[in-house]
């Protein structure tokens, strides 16, 4: 065995642990806390009664009064930013909750005031977050505050976009036409992953998913796409085909986007509020992400 040279740290013969190895045994040692429990299972019966009950309310709030999709996406959104502030503490980042909650006010705010507000709106909240935590103790700040204006954009902001779309005069059906895309985007990928899924896509991030389903994602969604454009907004039939097939590649990012964020912070759902479903996040990871693509697309080509 060669002695250390001197003034070099002696070898112990054992690597130190990776930055990986490390974060995965913070987050066993988190998941074995005592009092600490998992997050929601799965059941199925409860996840349909919630999935209807939701999906009448979606539609009641747009067929008889158009804000109250806003004020419901609203609440929503506060739920959401709950969640994703308490999941990022357990993974020891702290945003400040008052600016963050506060800034679920993007949603009503882009009905009113339209697209440069909602700018205006966000870039006065992530100063709001920058300005609330640098008067408490420096340590972490950095990261605090970047946890912070991730969740303003990724919720408050890209809400706020679905306001965007209602405000517009058919924006009803344009509404309408981004659930329903999106919707089909994740039940296709489903069926398709389920009966002819084998080749994984991210395994390391969700094992269930495979390139097999992502076909299916993308074809059910630019189907839908095209019955609804062309049925609803009385678009030509390829901007749907179009909005369903980009909207359904976006859905899935953003599904793989959230199980990054969970399994690094070592929960299997952001919530248990919704049974069956898990949090309020869980249902929204796909809809956030696409609601601005399908914003765009139906901007442009309808």
């Amino acid at each position: 065995m060669t002695e250390p040279t001197s003034g070099a740290p002696a070898q112990t013969g054992e690597a130190p642990a990776t930055r990986r190895e490390a974060r995965a045994a913070q987050r066993a040692a988190r998941a074995a806390e005592p009092g600490r429990t998992p997050r929601a299972g799965r059941n199925l019966p409860a996840a349909i009664g919630v999935g209807v009950f939701l999906g009448g309310l979606i539609i009641a709030s747009l067929v008889f009064w158009k804000p109250a999709f806003v004020y419901l996406v609203t609440a929503a959104a506060v739920v959401g930013v709950w969640e994703l502030v308490g999941a990022l503490r357990s993974g020891r980042v702290s945003p400040p909750l008052p600016p963050v909650l506060a800034s679920v006010g993007l949603v009503p705010l882009a009905y009113y005031g339209g697209a440069d507000a909602l700018a205006v709106g966000f870039a006065t909240a992530a100063a709001l977050v920058l300005a609330w935590r640098s008067v408490g103790d420096p340590e972490d700040a950095a990261r605090d505050v970047a946890g912070g204006v991730f969740i303003v954009a990724y919720v408050p902001l890209l809400a706020g976009i679905t306001s965007l779309m209602l405000a517009q005069p058919d924006g009803v059906g344009r509404i309408i036409t981004f659930m329903l895309v999106t919707v089909a985007s994740d039940t296709g990928g489903y069926a398709v992953g389920v009966l002819r899924g084998r080749t994984p896509m991210a395994p390391s991030l969700s094992p269930k998913k495979s390139w097999e389903g992502f076909a299916g994602s993308v074809g059910t969604s630019a189907l839908v796409g095209v019955a609804c454009v062309t049925l609803i907004l009385d678009g030509p039939w390829w901007a749907g085909a179009v909005v369903g097939a980009v909207a359904a590649a976006f859905a899935t990012v953003g599904d793989l986007a959230e199980s990054a964020i969970k399994r690094d912070l070592g929960i299997k759902d952001m919530g248990s509020i919704l049974p069956g479903h898990g949090g309020v996040m869980d249902r929204l990871d796909s809809l956030v992400v696409t609601a601005p693509v399908c914003w765009a697309l139906l901007r442009l080509f309808v």
